[in-house]
This record gives C-alpha cells, sequence and structure tokens, in this order.
C-alpha cells in the first residue's frame, strides 16, 4: 500500500535547502531517461569510440553507479516502473502492449497509443504534485493516448511534450507531436517507419537515403520543450522527466551530427531495412551520432540550468530504460554496447537490464564518486519523495537512495532482492551476488554470481540446488496475478 504523508519541511529538507539559487526549499528534480542505451555507451563506462562529454561531465561531477538496472527490458514498463515504484511483478504495465484488438494499430493513424496506465496507480507526478512540485515530462510516453485514463496530464504531469505512443517514435520525423492534449503539427510529410530498400534504387548512392530525412527532427523540439520548462518553472520546485527516444530506432539524425564520425566505419556496408526500421547510407555513424546528438541535449539542460542559478538547487539523474538493441542496423558488438556483459534489449541477462546511471547534485553529491550500490529504477519514486521532505518512504518496490546520494551509505536500506519479468515469458531475480533467471516459464532456473562472473558464463544451477530453489520460490511470490500481462506456460 502507499504511505503518503503531507509535505513538511523536516530538518533533512532543511538542509538540502540550498544557499546560492533564486529560492531555498526542497530541489528541482531532473530524470533524463535514454531509450535503448546499452551499459557500456557513455565514456564514463567504456566507451570509447561514441563521443559524449556532456554525460562524461555529468560522471565527473557527480556520482556513477555501477549495479544500476532498469525496471525492464522494453520500453513500457520500464516507464509504468520508474514512474510508479513497483517492478515488473507488482506493476501495471508489464510488457509493450499494442491492444490490437482495437483494430490495425500498425497502419491507422488513428489508433495512437499502447495500453493506459490505470487511472487507480499513483505516479510520482501525482505525488509530487501533492507536495507543490510543478510536473513535466517531455518526450516518448508509451503509457496511453490522449484523453485515455493514460494520458500524461492524467498521470500527475502538469506539461507533456512528445509523443504519447512508442510505435509512432519508430519515425524521428513524425507528422506530429503532442502538446498536453493537443497536436503539434510538424513540417514532414508521413511514411512508414518500417520500409525495406527499393528494388531498383542504387544502394551505393547516399542520395536514395535521403527520403527517410525530413525537415523536423522530433528531439530538437522536445528539447527546447524542455528547456522552456525549466525557465518557466525556475521560481518554484519542478520536476521534469525528460525521457527522450534516442538512442531507439530507426537510424535518423540530421546529417550535420555524422560530421565526427569516419566514413570507414560503414564503408560498403549501408543497412538495406531487412532488419526493420529504416534504411540508412552509414548505420554506424548515424548510431553514434544519434547518441552524440542526445549528449549535446544534456548538455543544453545543464547549461539552462546554470543560467538560471538553479545548479546547486536541483538534482540530475541520467539513465536508460533498457539495454540496446540488436536489430534494424545497430551493430552492438562494433561498439562493445553492453561492456561485455551477456544479453540486450527483451532479454534479462545483465545486458538487457544493467544500465548505466548518473546523479549529479552540487555541493550535496560528491564529484567523481562511485557506488556500487544494487538499486533499479522503482527506486526512483521513493528517491524523489525523499527529496521533496517527505517523512515516510515510498514503499511498495522501491527504497530511497539519498543516503547513498549524500555519501551515507552505511545508513543506505538494502533490497532482499530485485524481481524482473518481461515478454510474459522472462523471469529473473537478483539476491545479493547472485541472480537466478528463466526464458521461459517451463525452462530450467539458470543460476550466475555476479561477483565472479559478471558476463554471467557458467551457471552453477545444478552446483547449489539448495540456492536455486529458495530463489525459485522467491520468484514465485514476487509477483501478483496480472490480467493483461499473465506468463504463458506452454503445455510439457
Amino acid at each position: 500500500m502507499l504511505r503518503l504523508s503531507p509535505f513538511i519541511f523536516t530538518p533533512l529538507a532543511l538542509l538540502l535547502g540550498c544557499s546560492g539559487s533564486e529560492r531555498s526549499g526542497p530541489p528541482n528534480i531532473i530524470y533524463i531517461l535514454a531509450d535503448d542505451l546499452g551499459y557500456g555507451e557513455l565514456g564514463s563506462y567504456g566507451q570509447e569510440k561514441i563521443n559524449t562529454p556532456h554525460l562524461d561531465r555529468l560522471a565527473s561531477e557527480g556520482m556513477r553507479f555501477t549495479n544500476h538496472y532498469s525496471g525492464s527490458a522494453v520500453c513500457a514498463p520500464t516507464r509504468c516502473i520508474l514512474l510508479t515504484g513497483k517492478h515488473s511483478g507488482h506493476a501495471a504495465i508489464r510488457g509493450n502492449d499494442e491492444m490490437n484488438a482495437r483494430g490495425d494499430v500498425w497502419n491507422d493513424p488513428s489508433l495512437e497509443g499502447q495500453r493506459p496506465l490505470p487511472a487507480e496507480e499513483k505516479t510520482i507526478g501525482e505525488l509530487l504534485q501533492e507536495r507543490g512540485y510543478q510536473t513535466g515530462f517531455v518526450g516518448k510516453w508509451g503509457l496511453g493516448w490522449t484523453q485515455s485514463e493514460g494520458d500524461p496530464n492524467e498521470q500527475g504531469f502538469d506539461f507533456f511534450f512528445g509523443y504519447t505512443c512508442q510505435r509512432e517514435a519508430h519515425n524521428y520525423y513524425p507528422t506530429h507531436l503532442w502538446k498536453n492534449q493537443k497536436r503539434f503539427p510538424l513540417n514532414n510529410s508521413p511514411f512508414p517507419s518500417h520500409q525495406i530498400f527499393p528494388e531498383g534504387e542504387d544502394a551505393s548512392n547516399s542520395d536514395s537515403y535521403q527520403q527517410w530525412q525530413q525537415k523536423d527532427y522530433a528531439p530538437d523540439f522536445m528539447i527546447e520543450e524542455a528547456l522552456g520548462f525549466i525557465r518557466e518553472k525556475k521560481k518554484e520546485p519542478f520536476c521534469l522527466v525528460y525521457a527522450t527516444p534516442i538512442p531507439h530506432l530507426a537510424l535518423q539524425v540530421p546529417e550535420d551530427s555524422l560530421a565526427p564520425y569516419p566514413e570507414e566505419w560503414d564503408q560498403d556496408s549501408p543497412y538495406l531495412g531487412t532488419a526493420g526500421y529504416l534504411p540508412n547510407f552509414r548505420p554506424r555513424a548515424a548510431y553514434a551520432a544519434m547518441i552524440s546528438r542526445m549528449d549535446e541535449n544534456v548538455g543544453k539542460i545543464l547549461d539552462e540550468l546554470e543560467r538560471n542559478g538553479l545548479e546547486e538547487n536541483t538534482i540530475v539523474f541520467f539513465g536508460s530504460d533498457n539495454g540496446p538493441t540488436w536489430v534494424g542496423g545497430v551493430d552492438r558488438e562494433f561498439f562493445q554496447s553492453t561492456a561485455g556483459l551477456r544479453g540486450r534489449k527483451a532479454q534479462l541477462y545483465e545486458g538487457g537490464i544493467r544500465v548505466p546511471f548518473l546523479a549529479r547534485w552540487p555541493g550535496k553529491i560528491s564529484a567523481g564518486s562511485q557506488s556500487n550500490h544494487i538499486s533499479a529504477q522503482w527506486d526512483f519514486p521513493a528517491t524523489a519523495l525523499a527529496l521533496a521532505g517527505s517523512n515516510e518512504s515510498f514503499l511498495e518496490d522501491g527504497l530511497s537512495l539519498l543516503p547513498t546520494l549524500l555519501g551515507n551509505p552505511e545508513e543506505q536500506k538494502q533490497h532482499d532482492f530485485l524481481y524482473w519479468e518481461t515478454g510474459r515469458k522472462w523471469q529473473a531475480i537478483r539476491m545479493g551476488d547472485w541472480k537466478a533467471l528463466r526464458i521461459k516459464p517451463n525452462a530450467p532456473l539458470q543460476l550466475f554470481n555476479l561477483d565472479s562472473d559478471p558476463n554471467e558464463t557458467t551457471d552453477l544451477a545444478s552446483q547449489e540446488p539448495g540456492l536455486s530453489e529458495e530463489l525459485n520460490g522467491l520468484m514465485k511470490s514476487a509477483r501478483t496475478p496480472s490480467v493483461h500481462f499473465s506468463l504463458i506456460k506452454k503445455p510439457q
């Protein structure tokens, strides 16, 4: 059950109040959520090919987490988990559900949106509104269409700008976005976001790929709206979730972002759309350029805070909704996208759910610090409420990370375990250094020691039968039944 308390300025809240900004009191909270960004795709996590100077600055000026996990291995459930503080065994949304019963959702433009977040769910947006915060969400939503019960304006966010529909977000040049509950038109022509390179055209000619580059690049509009929200709300406490769609496919980025990356990367190897999404003449360069353009937008947010005197009274988080993809022209081996971790998006191996996580709060979080505390995105609501000065934690599944952030690890509460399920098949659980998973309900349990084997190469289930049985029991007890997201069991 949610246990709420009215906002009061406790001694902790007074401690968190900052000098040097335009106001004192609880800090502003910004959570930047990348889309399909792998654990190894930032310089601060070992990336050597992709330029991420602003995110590397965020790491050098704040704290870098090495044992942090996404809410799920795919998009929509992670957003639900991030906002509600419930892991995927309890969350209302546990998978990407296009609700195909509505009609031809992939081809009928009137059928935007995925399964809506139920009205009775409490989001961190609503909880912070109750504590006097102005709330905004910019980017990819994926939890219901406009004027459904999952509409972001109905789920605790005073301001929304972006894609409500994840399918629409497969194209970075859409015909429109949404600003609150109104269509925001863009100067682009409609075209399908999944295409094969046309027969008869010259795949070696870069001009043949220009048909998938149009005028209004959606992320450019999103960052401007995010900066506008910061400027408008600077005199009152605010929480902004900036859920950029980058680097989720399709591979699309304005030409000016490609210049830093060598043409040799893609010499004689254009992507022709054969594994989904859109063709691209320089797929490796485009992928790197998308991440660098996202990094530039993070830099714009940091600069906006500095211009408005908000640095010391704003905590900035950065994470990713899951690991890197494996389709659509992405070469995750070339970029070492998971830093050697096994797996990828849609899988519950470490590469699918262990993600970069950074937090910066000048004067409060020690610059250049690192934490190996085991944490997950369902800790965000509890952490945000603690930052807002709440006396009680958000106790569904999450725990506040504030002690770790403030350099008091001895006061940090620990999870008994972390639990995930995805695809109506996969389940995983981490307890201390041990992790168990199964890839479908009837499959044998796999068991790994992440301390000695972080890349999950050696299954120890047969050597540790007692532990395997214990974790198997926890898997069963960690979840509650779900009408829409039941685990699918095939006959043995």
